[in-house]
């Protein structure tokens, strides 16, 4: 499979392709005035701690405190038995995977939230999620700090290998070079790029990493005020080669001089072997024009997506979940119907696949398939679509089908999606999608108008209303205007306000 990473760099906009096979796979954006948080860390403040829910709510700085939960909550052996012990009344007790208190974090069922935490204390914290809407960040106590070939866990003692990697050799090799390499008490993930990394190239990795958590730690005791953040993950285009540059990856290439020099700078430093897949674009159209990226983001947000049968499948999300409709549209097969859904469904598995890895889409995922009869075609579609599903980074769960064609599923989120990145809410129908009929708010006023009427005693009534109403009061709705007229005695004046909102209107009692 061929893939290149394209990065579109300006002053106000970093744009990140990633092209599989000649179509967009991944798309990452990042705004100096909106820049993602996740990874960063912060020392923050418990300001409310919520037994009800088991979270804690904590201030870092932000428009919004972060949210954590009682899960993602780290505290040592010793802070805990003393917290405990003041309490005299104590809920339950931790149980830890390891003895030293460095790794102390995994949580027995009977501690809550109040065990662990108290408001105003100081709390060092990661940014697990976005704020994403209303809700703010999530947070957690559990540190990792990714490099190029490995993630490190300075509060867990463990060692852990990219499903990914899946020879059983080279996975025994490396956990074997990890034991050897770590110190007491640490964890660290082998990522799958590492999978044919030399044991100076781990090395490397480690000793890069285990001396930024000595300066974050450092930094930590260091600072007076909080909330305050004490480290920060590095930006969009670094994270590109770190998190985007595998092995299938033949080139990366760049628009932007100073860009250029900077990753070339940093690959030097963390991975010389991609220094030669580095280029800068010479051409003369704009980099995403010519291969074509502008033109599959724009058809990435609009709602419907055509399959190449004819078939089409809509795409939905609200605040709760994202829903997916699949139709047959303008396919209509040869002979059979079971066969003619049958093909479509299984289109639209691959389509779906790419379509929720290209925007980003997380959370519950509801899919509506065609119904079949056949269970063997049902299997057969579950199959295909956990297959299709192998290629996305992103942590997803699929439930089989239910009995009327639905698949329930999740999909790991930790920032906003294409959609919330690239748009906003409609200023005029508050993102609402509908607004009233015309014919229901004529309704609307005559019923306002008929019920006040009796309790003035001028003879005219003036209207003002946006002139799409004003035009159906004048002549659609005009027989049952002028009813209204002889019903209460009044004269009715409508003139017609561009100022005014559709659904809004104002009556002048004169």
């Amino acid at each position: 499979m061929s893939s290149e990473i394209l990065i579109n760099s300006t002053s106000y906009e970093v744009r990140i392709a990633l092209v599989e096979n000649g179509h967009l796979a991944e798309f990452h954006l990042q705004r100096p005035t909106e820049k993602g948080l996740v990874g960063n860390i912060y020392r923050g403040r418990v300001v409310r701690v919520l037994p009800g829910m088991q979270a804690a709510f904590v201030d870092i700085g932000l428009e919004r405190t972060g949210f954590l939960y009682v899960d993602d909550v780290y505290i040592s052996n010793v802070d805990l038995d003393a917290r405990l012990m003041n309490r005299g009344n104590p809920c339950g007790k931790l149980e830890f995977a390891s003895s030293t208190p460095e790794a102390d974090m995994n949580r027995s069922p009977g501690v809550s939230i109040e065990d662990l935490l108290t408001e105003g204390q100081e709390i060092t914290v990661q940014v697990g999620k976005d704020p994403i809407g209303t809700k703010g960040a999530r947070l957690t106590c559990h540190i990792t700090l990714p490099c190029r070939n490995l993630v490190f866990m300075p509060l867990t003692d463990h060692i852990g290998i990219s499903r990914k990697i899946q020879d059983d050799n080279i996975r025994n090799t490396l956990k074997e070079r990890i034991e050897s390499l770590r110190p007491t008490g640490t964890g660290f993930i082998v990522r799958t790029v590492a999978e044919n990394a030399t044991l100076e190239e781990l090395e490397a990795d480690m000793e890069f990493l285990l001396l930024l958590w000595d300066e974050i730690q450092d930094i930590s005791e260091r600072i007076t005020t909080i909330p305050v953040m004490i480290y920060e993950d590095l930006d969009i285009t670094f994270r590109s080669v770190r998190d985007l540059f595998t092995a299938e990856v033949s080139s990366l290439i760049l628009d932007d001089q100073k860009t250029y020099d900077k990753l070339l700078k940093f690959v030097k430093t963390f991975a010389p072997k991609l220094q030669n897949r580095i280029s800068i674009y010479k051409g003369d159209s704009p980099l995403f024009e010519a291969h074509g990226i502008d033109v599959e983001i724009s058809r990435a947000l609009d709602k419907k997506v055509w399959l190449r049968s004819g078939g089409y499948i809509i795409i939905e999300t609200t605040e709760a979940l994202s829903v997916i409709d699949v139709n047959t549209g303008r396919f209509v097969g040869k002979n059979d119907l079971e066969e003619t859904i049958f093909k479509t469904n299984i289109e639209a598995v691959k389509e779906i696949a790419y379509q929720l890895r290209l925007r980003n889409i997380g959370g519950i995922i509801i899919i509506d398939f065609i119904d079949m009869e056949e269970e063997e075609h049902r299997e057969e579609l579950f199959t295909s679509f956990k297959e299709a599903v192998k290629k996305d980074k992103s942590r997803i769960n699929i439930l089989k089908l239910t009995e009327f064609g639905l698949v329930q599923m999740t999909r790991k989120r930790s920032c906003e999606n294409l959609n919330q990145m690239m748009c906003e809410p409609c200023h005029y129908c508050a993102g609402e999608g509908v607004l009233k009929s015309r014919r229901t708010i004529c309704y609307e006023i005559y019923r306002k108008i008929s019920r006040k009427a009796r309790n003035y005693h001028g003879d005219k009534i003036t209207l003002n209303v946006h002139p799409r109403v004003a035009d159906m009061l004048l002549k659609e709705e005009e027989a049952v205007t002028c009813e209204l007229e002889r019903d209460i005695g009044k004269r009715l004046t409508i003139i017609p306000s561009k100022e005014l909102h559709i659904e809004k209107y104002d009556i002048l009692w004169d």
